[in-house]
């Protein structure tokens, strides 16, 4: 047994220097199994030794963008850093739905009363005095004329007044302000017929075209008139004639995309305005919508031209329609001399009626009487605001009553 246990001790010894020497080649084996050589400093790093542990025992890998590994393929997730995403389509523009005329009266005659009516004010004022004697009389005559009434119908008025005075005998604020109502009433002449000549014909669509110099709001009257028509169902067409004044027509045609009208219009700046006027007939008959209305650019009265113009633009537009309504647009700030403009314009074009804008933030509210009366003319719509629906049919019982308060 004794000769044995060198043997047995060499053959231990051997084996425990093959195991110590197995894991050592295994490495070395790996590691020259994994080199590739010089790495170049373009090449990614290797992952250090936090990052291989937290890649195998759970916890967020923290990595650069890996190399594609294989085969490209047409199907996979697309590269983040190069993806355009498409713009979303803008949403499309909601219509406003026009307030109804029949409501319209009621806030404009609201807002007439508390706006500058002095001509209403000063006259139950001064007819409610105890004792009217000839300076009373005289006051009464002069607050007439600052309302532009005019002189013929105020000298008409006061000789009412005075005599109804006499025969009334107590003055009440009751009395004064029925007699007033009365009279005025008369002088606004409710029996015009203040309706809009808007019915399509057969074969046809009414034309309707609104004229007025520079500065009383004519195109936006023609924007709010839309609405106007939008609310009582008609099919309405606007015509951009306006070719002088910049971005008229884009006015126009914002006025009428907020209600869904359609526009046409020139591309050229300073065309021919009676061609545009005609093309937005020809349309409207090949559309067969209810009603065209024509925008003209703003006329100065005293250029001779530009009225013959003016003139011209009704005489094409009559080759293929008649013109069924010529609406004047005045400031009622204007007083005498929206007079004076009327005068002129219906020398050129058969004013068939007027618009009268901006009644508000005025005394002069006595211009109704004055244009109706000089021209024969019915006031047909009256402005009292900028908001989009603050134009109304004209009736002269709610204006007179307005202006009573």
């Amino acid at each position: 047994m004794n000769e044995f246990l060198p043997i047995i001790l060499s053959i231990v010894v051997g084996l425990a220097v093959i195991g110590g020497l197995i894991p050592v080649f295994l490495k070395a084996r790996r590691s020259s199994q994994n080199y590739t050589g010089p790495r170049d400093a373009n090449d990614p790093a290797p992952l250090d030794s936090a990052a291989s542990t937290d890649a195998q025992g759970g916890g967020t890998l923290v990595e650069d963008r890996p190399e594609p590994q294989g085969p490209p393929s047409d199907i996979g997730t697309p590269d983040l850093e190069t993806v355009e995403l498409e713009p979303e389509a803008p949403a499309a523009p909601s219509l406003e739905t026009p307030l109804p005329v029949e409501g319209r009266l009621v806030r404009l005659r609201a807002r007439l009363a508390k706006s500058n009516n002095a001509l209403g004010k000063g006259l139950l004022a001064l007819l409610s005095r105890d004792t009217i004697d000839e300076n009373v009389w005289e006051e009464v005559e002069e607050t007439l004329l600052l309302a532009d009434i005019g002189t013929d119908s105020t000298m008409d008025l006061v000789d009412t007044l005075r005599d109804r005075v006499k025969v009334l005998g107590v003055r009440s604020p009751e009395h004064v302000q029925a007699m007033l109502r009365e009279e005025l009433i008369k002088l606004m002449d409710p029996t015009m017929d203040r309706t809009l000549n808007i019915s399509r014909h057969d074969d046809r669509p009414a034309v309707l075209m609104v004229v007025g110099v520079n500065g009383v709001g004519k195109t936006t009257t023609v924007g709010k008139l839309a609405r106007v028509l939008v609310a009582e169902d008609k099919d309405v067409l606007l015509g951009a004639a306006d070719t002088f004044r910049a971005a008229a027509a884009e006015q126009l045609a914002t006025w009428g995309a907020r209600v869904g009208v359609p526009t046409v219009k020139s591309d050229v700046d300073g065309a021919d305005p009676a061609s545009v006027a005609f093309e937005a007939v020809k349309v409207g008959i090949e559309q067969e919508v209810d009603v065209v209305m024509i925008d003209t650019a703003g006329r100065l009265q005293n250029k001779v031209g530009l009225m013959d113009e003016l003139g011209k633009v009704k005489r094409v537009i009559e080759k293929q329609a008649t013109v069924d309504e010529v609406l004047l647009v005045l400031d009622a700030t204007t007083g005498q001399n929206g007079l004076t403009q009327a005068k002129v314009f219906a020398e050129v074009v058969n004013i068939t009626g007027i618009v009268l804008t901006k009644l508000d933030g005025t005394a002069k509210g006595g211009i109704v009487v004055a244009i109706q009366k000089t021209l024969g003319v019915p006031v047909k719509l009256v402005g009292l605001g900028e908001g989009a629906d603050d134009l109304a049919p004209f009736d002269a019982e709610s204006f007179v009553d307005a202006l009573l308060n």
